[in-house]
Order: structure tokens, then sequence, then C-alpha cells
């Protein structure tokens, strides 16, 4: 029952919306190849930030401020376990 609710839904784009998803990306294409260092930028402060943040959360972590090697051992065995899913996944 919720399938068909699902499907019914589901309303293709119409052929103004095409045009203006189509303007859109053309746009953004325009503007990223004329200003590449803006978009450098901004890319670099958003990671940045994140690593940022996640600095901030692990140093509230009394644990891992005490022993700092458990911390680089548990970032290892992450990256270990999150690329052999990656190859495994393929």
């Amino acid at each position: 029952m919720s399938n068909k609710s699902s499907k019914k839904d589901l309303l293709p784009f119409t052929q103004a919306e095409e045009k203006l998803i189509h303007k859109i990306v053309e746009e953004r294409v325009k503007v990223e190849t004329k200003f590449p260092l803006v978009f450098l930028l901004v890319a670099t402060f958003g990671f940045v930030a994140v690593l940022y943040g996640f600095e901030k959360i692990i140093d509230k972590i009394q644990f891992f401020q005490d022993q700092p090697w458990w911390l680089l051992i548990t970032g290892i065995i992450i990256l270990i376990i999150s690329g052999t899913t990656y190859k495994k996944l393929g």
C-alpha cells in the first residue's frame, strides 16, 4: 500500500523545471570556471572546519586527552577497516 502511494508522490519534472535546472547548472559551471580560486577557498574552508570540529569534539573526551596513543591507534584501525570495506565493495 505504501509502495503505491510513494509512486504517486513522484511526479516527473515539467519542461519549465527542466529548463530552469539546466540554466542553473550552466550558470554554476560559468561561475566555477570564472572564479576557481573562490571555489577552492570555500572547499578548503569547509574541510578545515570539519577537521577543527572533530578536534574540538575529541578534545572533550577525557580518555583521549589522557591517552593520545589510543587516539592514534583508534584512528589507524578505523582507516584500515574503512579501506578494507571500500576495497570489498569495489
